[in-house]
């Protein structure tokens, strides 16, 4: 994901806020008015959260002046404060009719976004079929993908070349760098100050998934257990950056030399090599168990319609002339402002600052071990592993205790969606 690098805004906190409306039943007793308005003279208002790479809100804004469907006005909320103006401005007369996001099953269900497929569909080859799939509920297409945002570990060469440590390709080497790299003032590995970056990565890299295709728990395997016990001995190991300045997804620690690798977003890659030039490189999340893989997680972000707007056809007319029909716009949104993978072959096979160096070997680690949401995971059982983080990896607990505690919460929710 693209995150601001002057606030603590996490994903989870939005789906929290998400979840917490929907469980209310506060998305479902949104207002009723779905009249439309009509012609040029329709006023739209769009919510983007404050992204930190320079020059995004002003693009934001150069694209919307450009339609001349409707006048679209920008709320560019600051990151601290998006999903709560989002989610009780929802509630409001005064709700966005279009909003970026991220896929979550609430909304679809609420029938607070609305369906999409008319405009995917034309283009739905174009697209990355796994931003499709996130995106999908019972055959349906709900919401846009803008960007595809690959998350891996970012390390300075000079320092491994130093320390007499290659690139790690398992858990346990990772954790024996981190050891070796720690020096005086600086820590051999930053994860982010909670953690939470890496549960899904870690899961994915013993082998194992969040969910399987029936929408079953696959998480709680012996790899899963065993990779918690590593973290565990990681935290522990004192090799670890803990209490940063900023999280994950701002590149300030491995830039400042606080740490020799850190976990991060392709978004902050130019930032990056600004300021460590060619004494950068990149490698996945490495796996965790003799059956495991490397894996890279896909965050991004995704614009979605108001089903309960004034002007919902107006808004699907804008959503398909900016993200469907303006090419040069998406490439400009990607590559322009820090790097993101468009989601859309035709743009990506354009992308000519995507094609060599670091940013290349991003989006080879992308195509090859990437991971991305599944729309059905929601909130409650993101919370659920983050306890299980909480409990073993932070506390020293049971994993299998944890693990099991986790299964009912997630079980609830399976049961809620899918019965």
């Amino acid at each position: 994901m693209s995150a601001s690098s002057k606030s603590n805004w996490d994903r989870r906190t939005v789906l929290r806020a998400a979840m917490g409306l929907a469980a209310a039943g506060g998305l479902t007793a949104c207002g009723g008015n779905t009249g439309r308005g009509g012609g040029s003279g329709t006023r739209l208002t769009q919510y983007f959260h404050a992204y930190g790479e320079a020059g995004t809100e002003q693009a934001v804004k150069r694209y919307a002046k450009a339609y001349k469907g409707a006048t679209v006005s920008t709320q560019w909320i600051t990151s601290n404060d998006f999903e709560n103006k989002l989610f009780a401005t929802l509630l409001t007369d005064n709700a966005p009719d279009v909003f970026e996001f991220h896929p979550q099953i609430q909304l679809v269900r609420s029938g607070q976004v609305a369906d999409l497929t008319d405009l995917v569909e034309p283009v739905k080859d174009d697209f990355n079929p796994a931003d499709i799939a996130s995106h999908t509920v019972d055959g349906k297409t709900y919401g846009i993908r803008m960007i595809d945002d690959p998350q891996f570990f970012f390390y300075r060469p000079s320092l491994l070349e130093k320390a007499g440590v290659e690139v790690p390709e398992t858990l346990d080497e990772l954790i024996e760098a981190a050891a070796k790299l720690t020096t005086g003032k600086v820590k051999g590995l930053y994860l982010g100050n909670d953690l939470h970056a890496v549960i899904n990565p870690m899961i994915w890299s013993t082998g194992a998934d969040t969910l399987d295709e029936r929408n079953q728990i696959a998480y709680h395997t012996d790899g899963v257990v065993e990779g918690l016990r590593k973290m565990r001995s990681l935290f522990t190991s004192g090799d670890l950056l803990l209490g940063a300045p900023t999280d994950y997804w701002d590149p300030s620690a491995l830039n400042q030399g606080l740490c020799a690798i850190q976990f991060c977003g392709m978004w902050a890659m130019p930032q990056m090599q600004q300021a460590l030039g060619d004494d950068l490189g990149v490698f996945p999340f490495p796996k965790v168990t003799d059956d495991g893989a490397p894996s890279v997680y896909n965050g991004g972000w995704s614009m979605f319609v108001n089903a309960k707007g004034r002007h919902v056809d107006e808004a699907k007319e804008y959503v398909k002339w900016l993200w469907i029909d303006q090419k040069d716009h998406q490439e400009d949104w990607a590559t322009s402002y820090g790097f993101h993978i468009p989601p859309r072959t035709s743009i990506a096979e354009r992308a000519d600052k995507l094609k060599s160096g670091l940013a290349a070997e991003g989006v080879e680690l992308f195509n090859e071990y990437g991971h991305f949401d599944n729309i059905g995971w929601t909130q409650a059982m993101i919370t659920a592993l983050e306890d299980v983080f909480a409990d073993c990896v932070r506390k020293g607990g049971d994993p299998e205790g944890a693990l099991d505690k986790a299964d009912k919460a997630v079980g609830r929710e399976l049961t809620k969606l899918f019965g």
